[in-house]
C-alpha cells in the first residue's frame, strides 16, 4: 500500500511541475511577444539572412532541371556572403540559448532550417525560376548584410509586395513571412 501513495504524491508532485511550467511558458511567450519588432534587429536580421540563404538553397535545387538553373548563381551569393552568412548563424544560435535558454543552439537553428526549407519545397510563392536566377545573380552584387536583410525582408514575403525593396519598405511595412514557425522562439511578429 505504500508503494500506491508514493506514486500518487509522484503523480501529484509531477502535474504541479506541469501546471507550473505551463504557466511560466505562457508568461515568458506573452513577454516576448510584447517586445517591438524593432528592438532587436541584429536577430532580425540574422533570421533574414538566414532565411533568405535557405530559401536560395532550396529553390536553386528546385530550379536545376529547368532552363533557368541558377546552382552556379547561388553558389557564387553564398561564396560572397558566406562572413555575413555565418556571422548571422551566431547571432541566431545566441540568442536562442541566451533569450529562449535552448539547451542545443545548434540543433534549434537546425530545426529552424528544416522549416524554412520545407515551406519551400514546392518553390517560391510567386516569383519563378528564371526571376529567382536573376534576384540571385543581383544579390550576389550585394555590398552588405543590411542591404541584403532589406532584400530578404522583400523576398521572403508570401506574396508580391506592391512596391520594390527600400529601407523605408522594410521599417515600415509589415511583410508575412511565407512560413509558420511553432516554437516560442520561433515566433516571427
Amino acid at each position: 500500500m505504500k508503494i500506491d501513495n508514493e506514486t500518487a504524491l509522484d503523480r501529484g508532485l509531477w502535474n504541479a511541475i506541469k501546471s507550473t511550467s505551463t504557466v511560466i511558458a505562457v508568461a515568458l511567450g506573452t513577454a516576448f511577444a510584447a517586445v517591438p519588432a524593432q528592438a532587436d534587429s541584429g536577430f532580425e536580421n540574422a533570421h533574414s539572412l538566414r532565411s533568405l540563404d535557405i530559401m536560395l538553397m532550396v529553390t536553386a535545387l528546385r530550379c536545376r532541371k529547368g532552363p533557368h538553373d541558377f546552382q552556379g548563381d547561388y553558389h557564387r551569393f553564398s561564396a560572397k556572403h558566406l562572413n555575413d552568412l555565418n556571422a548571422a548563424s551566431r547571432t541566431l544560435k545566441r540568442t536562442f540559448a541566451a533569450s529562449y535558454g535552448e539547451k542545443n543552439p545548434a540543433r534549434a537553428l537546425d530545426r529552424m532550417g528544416v522549416k524554412i526549407a520545407n515551406s519551400y519545397g514546392d518553390g517560391h510563392p510567386w516569383l519563378t525560376c528564371a526571376e529567382l536566377q536573376q534576384v540571385t545573380r543581383d544579390l550576389s552584387q550585394s555590398p552588405d548584410a543590411a542591404d541584403l536583410a532589406v532584400n530578404a525582408r522583400y523576398l521572403l514575403s508570401a506574396s508580391r509586395p506592391q512596391t520594390e525593396p527600400t529601407p523605408q519598405v522594410a521599417q515600415n511595412d509589415d511583410l508575412q513571412i511565407s512560413y509558420n514557425m511553432t516554437a516560442e522562439w520561433e515566433q516571427r511578429p
